[in-house]
């Protein structure tokens, strides 16, 4: 009986030994998979037997790093052949790498795997040193691929696709979507956390610039990392353009999302709940519509705070001027705003409606911050004042 004692008590040391040598990882990037639609899906040479060079900008840097990849929305398995990460040359505008820093990753121990239909996959961990804000190309090199495609339509960022199995991307052919990346994580100091925001187009990125990353999470992220006591955040942005939290929109809801998007990321200390703009445009009762989602906003908080995790609320941005306007819609708006400013659970308040609210017509954005005359949307301008109106102190 001693010996078994013994021998269990070495086998509970070593298992800790593992978990310890594992690390501290944090999402350093990180987007919110959907099933891309028609119009969105690969263009022509596709994806099958062919390579995809996808590029993503981290937040902080690490010496380590793992990728997790998803085929959640695809009705049958993704075989992926090898997947390589680079340090790349811009931010999306070409598909230059700097070729030495190139690695191959593997899946326990294996350069190819194979993804299940509705599945996920996380890759072994790499040594690859990136900076913070650095640019890192991933180079997937496909076998058979489902017809129906998991990914992220609004990546903002060019990819690029060319015929068989190479890593030269001369005359490839550009899209600006991402496809079956999901999070990208680094190894990261214990003292290092991350900030993870449910949002939607706003959120996204719809009005900021392709391939120059300044969407408002990115401004976020830059002043984070400039600021001594908050240089260990890292920013993951799931926003999903067209989302809804309750019913509607494009991708699963906010209420379906969220074990996904906010609990489902390693490293998280913080959550922005930016959403409900397309739930109130679209609703036949604004103020009871603002409740229920005030509802799941108070799931998020309890669940959060059970794993003592922050929760920040931020206010929604005008709409005046775009069809999601009516004095309902707009008493929905108040509804929860007002809310997210007096409430005690959250533990925290993003006013953005305060930094880009027309001062003479509170209802409506400066005029300056628009996107496409849409009332709605924000331009590269908007996107960094909102960025900018955060106050750094909530993520000491």
């Amino acid at each position: 009986m001693m010996m078994k004692k013994t021998v269990l008590l070495f086998i509970c040391l070593l298992t800790a030994g593992v978990v310890l040598a594992g690390g501290h990882w944090v999402g350093t990037w990180g987007t919110a998979p959907q099933l891309v639609e028609r119009h969105n899906n690969p263009p022509a040479p596709g994806l099958a037997n062919n390579s995809l060079r996808e590029i993503v900008q981290v937040s902080i840097g690490g010496k380590k790093v793992r990728l997790k990849l998803t085929n959640e929305f695809s009705k049958e398995a993704t075989e992926i052949k090898a997947i390589e990460l680079s340090i790349a040359k811009t931010s999306g505008s070409s598909s230059e790498i700097d070729e030495k820093s190139t690695v191959s990753l593997t899946f326990d121990g294996k350069p190819s795997v194979t993804i299940p239909a509705g599945g996920q996959i996380v890759s072994d961990a790499v040594k690859f040193p990136i900076g913070n804000r650095e640019n890192v190309a991933i180079t997937i090199h496909y076998g058979s691929v489902s017809p129906s495609v998991s990914g992220h339509p609004g990546s903002r960022t060019t990819s690029y696709i060319k015929e068989g199995n190479t890593t030269d991307f001369t005359g490839a052919v550009r899209t600006d979507h991402w496809y079956n990346i999901q999070t990208l994580e680094v190894e990261a100091p214990k003292k290092a956390g991350a900030v993870v925001i449910l949002g939607n187009s706003i959120t996204d990125g719809r009005g900021s610039t392709t391939n120059e990353q300044n969407r408002w999470a990115d401004v976020l992220s830059r002043r984070l990392l400039a600021n001594k006591a908050t240089s260990k955040v890292g920013v993951l942005n799931m926003g999903i353009g067209g989302n809804c939290v309750l019913r509607g929109g494009l991708g699963p809801t906010g209420k379906e999302r969220y074990q996904r998007d906010l609990f489902g990321q390693e490293g998280v200390r913080w959550i922005i709940l930016f959403e409900a703009v397309n739930d109130l445009g679209g609703s036949r009762n604004g103020v009871e519509t603002a409740q229920r989602i005030i509802d799941v906003y108070k799931d998020i908080i309890t669940q959060a705070h059970e794993k003592g995790i922050r929760v920040y609320g931020a206010t929604i941005t005008p709409f005046k001027g775009n069809n999601y306007y009516s004095p309902d819609h707009e008493k929905g708006r108040s509804t929860i705003n007002e809310w997210v400013r007096t409430t005690d659970l959250l533990d925290g308040v993003i006013d953005f409606d305060k930094a880009v609210r027309n001062p003479e017509d509170p209802e409506a954005m400066q005029k300056e911050f628009l996107f496409e005359n849409d009332w709605l949307h924000f331009n590269a301008k908007g996107y960094e004042t909102m960025g900018s109106s955060i106050d750094l102190n909530l993520f000491y």
